[in-house]
Order: structure tokens, then C-alpha cells, then sequence
């Protein structure tokens, strides 16, 4: 099993928190598509960890919109 350190992590994004939210946003992404269930597939969290850590997603923040009165 392979650990992913805060520090790691947050050098792919602005800060660690934000980092988690990429990576379970991707992982959700991942979920919609079909897999080969396999027994050596990997968790879809650690899938995404990987790839945010190797820096092969591309993401972008939105500013949150505010509801007109």
C-alpha cells in the first residue's frame, strides 16, 4: 500500500486540502466509467492520488457563484 504524505500531495495543488478535493472529485470521475474488475485493480482514491502526484491532471479553480436576490 503506498502512503501519500500531505507535503507530496499539496506540491500538485495550493495546499493539502484543496489537493484532497482534486483527487476525490477525480476519483468520482473515475467511478463513472467502466472497469475491468480485476483482482489486482486499485482503489479509485489511490488511482487518482497517483496521478495528482505525478502531475497528470489538470485542474482549475472556479470561484463559487453567489445566488441572486
Amino acid at each position: 500500500m503506498q502512503v501519500f504524505t500531505p507535503k507530496e500531495v499539496a506540491k500538485h495543488a495550493a495546499n493539502k486540502y484543496l489537493s484532497v478535493l482534486i483527487a476525490a472529485k477525480f476519483a468520482r470521475v473515475l467511478n463513472e466509467f467502466p472497469r475491468d474488475r480485476s483482482i489486482n485493480e486499485k482503489k479509485l482514491t489511490t488511482r487518482a492520488l497517483e496521478e495528482l502526484t505525478s502531475g497528470e491532471i489538470d485542474y482549475k479553480v472556479v470561484p463559487r457563484r453567489r445566488p441572486s436576490a
